[in-house]
């Protein structure tokens, strides 16, 4: 113990650091688990959309959802995704899974979605280009 104090003191700033960079990842965590969207792999994707009749929402730009797009996706693109909340309300009870390109873009939009009321809301991790990787069907056009 002694020895771990005193590494402490000699390196304090990377003691400090360490701390912040603690505290930065716990409340990441907590808004991520306080918000509720869950991250779901294109497999889990691919058993919603089959199972339980899921939407999925294609919120890239409609250049790129026209090179390809999971089948059965709506296309609303990012900038539009705010107004579309009554377009998407008889979809409420359905589990909506939001697309983007990487999975970055759908965390923000999804939680959205769950505060607007949507009961279950899902983005995919790794976006499209999981969905590529996995080598899973794509619709052109």
């Amino acid at each position: 113990m002694e020895q771990f104090v005193e590494f402490l003191t000699n390196h304090i700033v990377l003691s400090g650091a360490w701390v912040v960079v603690a505290i930065v990842l716990t409340i990441a965590q907590i808004k991520h688990l306080k918000v509720g969207v869950k991250s779901i792999v294109s497999q889990q994707v691919t058993h919603l959309i089959n199972k339980e009749d899921a939407l999925v929402v294609d919120m890239r730009a409609i250049a790129d959802f026209n090179k390809g797009h999971i089948a059965g996706s709506t296309n609303i693109p990012q900038s539009k995704l705010e107004g579309s909340h009554k377009m998407l309300e008889k979809h409420k009870t359905k589990p909506i899974i939001v697309v983007c390109a990487n999975g970055i873009q759908a965390g923000p939009a999804a939680s959205k979605l769950k505060k607007a009321g949507f009961e279950q809301v899902y983005k995919l991790a790794g976006g499209y280009q999981s969905w590529i990787g996995d080598n899973l069907p794509v619709v052109r056009g």
